[in-house]
């Protein structure tokens, strides 16, 4: 072990693959309040009332040079390469690893906060339908892959709910057409309510005020945008108009070089591939990339090519969208029992590449 002080903010896919591998030379700080792992792609199963997969941070880091501090970061001071917790401590870094990812959009629309259950409150949202006296509506807000999972899980898990779909566009609205029609068929199936092109305006207890009039519900499921935590612009890192960190081609901050910035947190522009959306398929690798960099294994800038998109549909479908290495759409899709396997197995083995 060096005594090269790194120092990781986060725990998510991003910031702990990149602190397994860095403490392999190093020795590393890893703040995140959390004592579990957060797979927030199976968030969905949490609210659906499956079993848990969580993993302890320690599991994941045994037998490596990592410290872990429960806290979570409330400052930065990049003058005095400092963070401070809301423990009251200030830990002082030589490289700091800015990992904070992202968080629920509320867009500030009136209600939406208060009232609507976000993925990052999955196992609230569970607790609610199975302990409520009797099955009423949810809506889920957004057409994204969340959105999308969130509904086909509720729906398949608690068939006596009636489960809605709220989307501003189309749902599903950036796969190719056969993706677009096998989400459709899925949802159908499943007796899932479509509203596409119906922005919300309002959430209050009865449901939802929208651009094409009211949507009652229950339960309103918040799943329309993520955004990445604000503390990367107040510290004083140069970001883009969304809030996140602009970063070179080695994934270190353009206005402060001892901070890489990774994950969701970070807009990365890969030549021929383009600025990465955010996500466990983009903040997984630059981790990965990260922590080889700060072991010393790799000085190569940093490279990424897209293969594919996959959703779960409920336990019994699933879509696997064949991807051309830009993000642009395939013709070509993946159904069924084909499909299910494809993605189960890029969710278990996660947690397996963070090590």
């Amino acid at each position: 072990m060096t005594e090269k002080q790194i120092v990781v903010l986060g725990a998510g896919y991003a910031g702990l693959s990149a602190a397994t591998r860095a403490g392999r030379r190093h020795r590393v700080t890893l703040i995140a309040p959390e004592a579990r792992f957060l797979h927030r792609v199976r968030q969905h199963e949490t609210a659906a009332g499956h079993p848990e997969h969580r993993p302890t941070l320690a599991e994941v880091t045994r037998r490596r040079g990592v410290r872990h501090v429960r806290a979570r970061a409330t400052g930065l001071d990049l003058a005095a390469r400092k963070v401070f917790l809301d423990t009251g401590e200030a830990v002082a870094y030589d490289t700091l690893v800015y990992a904070l990812g992202s968080r629920t959009a509320w867009h500030a629309v009136p209600g939406a906060e208060r009232h609507a259950y976000p993925a990052e409150r999955a196992a609230e949202l569970g607790e609610r339908l199975r302990t409520a006296g009797r099955p009423g509506t949810v809506a889920v807000v957004g057409g994204g892959a969340t959105g999308i999972e969130l509904a086909t899980e509720l729906a398949e898990a608690h068939p006596g709910w009636r489960v809605r779909i709220v989307a501003a566009g189309q749902v599903g609205g950036w796969f190719s057409a056969r993706g677009r029609g096998h989400v459709r068929t899925v949802m159908t199936r499943l007796g899932i309510e479509v509203h596409e092109r119906s922005t919300v305006t309002e959430v209050d207890t009865e449901g939802l005020r929208t651009s094409a009039g009211r949507i009652p519900a229950d339960v309103v499921v918040w799943a329309a945008a993520m955004e990445p935590h604000p503390l990367a612009a107040e510290a004083g890192l140069t970001v883009d108009p969304g809030g996140r960190a602009l970063v070179d081609d080695h994934l270190r901050s353009v206005s402060h070089p001892e901070v890489h910035v990774i994950g969701d947190a970070a807009a990365v522009t890969v030549p021929g591939t383009g600025t990465l959306r955010m996500g466990c398929a983009t903040a997984l690798p630059m981790g990965g990339y990260l922590g080889k960099v700060l072991a010393g294994r790799t000085d190569k800038p940093f490279a990424f090519r897209y293969t594919l998109q996959c959703l779960s549909l409920g336990r019994r479908e699933a879509l696997v969208q064949l991807i051309h290495g830009d993000d642009s759409m395939r013709p070509s899709i993946l159904t069924g029992r084909t499909a299910r396997l494809i993605k189960a197995a890029i969710v278990n083995g996660v947690v397996l590449a963070l090590r």
